[in-house]
């Protein structure tokens, strides 16, 4: 069996959901938050996420950034089933190849925000001086060059979502997957944002966008809907996005 390091095949998509299922509890209290959902998105690629509160968005988003494992079906990054790697390498993976921005952001408050950035680099070994300069340079990335230095409780909440967004960036990361990366920022900062996540898709990443914005999905290639827990796949960014929204009764 091949291992987490290896180099993916050319033509691999960069995720690939096959049927899965993700199911809480049993008996009479089981919620079924995904059933038998299917996705692939390739190098180059930007698939937006829709749907109403509880469709299962989070949840799909947990399961392609191995954070949790679906009940039944599976999940491949670059070719590699994630269901098929221990603790370990499933963290090494989830460090050199996903990049994840949490709609709670998760930024450790005794860090400074070129530190919170750099984290994952200088977990996977990577000097401290070659991470703090990647730091650096995606802080720049987002406009925050001269806030390396302050701690989260130093930031507004738009700069930490930021911050968090350029740690997903850092690196060399193919898979990209934001969970309303926009939701505290400004329109024009998160204009910025999506500029960037677009950029950085272009280049031949692959990301998934969680978002309850049309605007929004209107910067991916593919929309796919969500509604309880069941996928309906537009094509049409813009068009599609409007249609599914009228039919969901939002």
């Amino acid at each position: 069996m091949s291992g987490p390091d290896d180099a993916p095949e050319v033509g691999t998509a960069v995720l690939d959901l096959r049927d899965v299922h993700r199911t809480h509890g049993s008996g009479e209290a089981v919620v079924h938050a995904l059933r038998g959902v299917s996705l692939t998105v390739g190098p180059g690629e930007l698939v937006a996420v829709m749907g109403p509160s509880g469709s299962g968005k989070s949840t799909l988003l947990a399961l392609a950034g191995g954070l949790d494992g679906p009940t039944a079906g599976e999940i491949l990054v670059e070719g590699q089933p994630l269901g098929a790697l221990d603790r370990r390498a499933l963290a090494r993976v989830r460090r050199r190849r996903i990049g994840y921005i949490f709609q709670d952001l998760n930024l450790l408050g005794s860090l400074t925000a070129a530190e919170n950035v750099a984290l994952p680099l200088e977990l996977d070994g990577v000097g401290v001086r070659q991470a703090r300069r990647a730091a650096r340079a995606a802080l720049d990335e987002v406009g925050l060059t001269e806030l390396g230095g302050r701690f989260p409780d130093q930031l507004s909440g738009g700069q930490q979502q930021r911050v968090a967004i350029a740690r997903a960036l850092v690196g060399e990361r193919r898979l990209v997957l934001a969970d309303e990366p926009t939701g505290a920022l400004d329109s024009q900062t998160g204009e910025a944002v999506l500029r960037l996540l677009r950029r950085r898709v272009d280049a031949g990443a692959a990301a998934v966008l969680v978002t309850h914005e049309a605007r929004h999905a209107a910067w991916a290639d593919r929309v796919v809907f969500l509604r309880d827990g069941v996928m309906v796949d537009s094509t049409a960014p813009l068009g599609g996005v409007e249609q599914l929204l009228a039919g969901s009764g939002r």
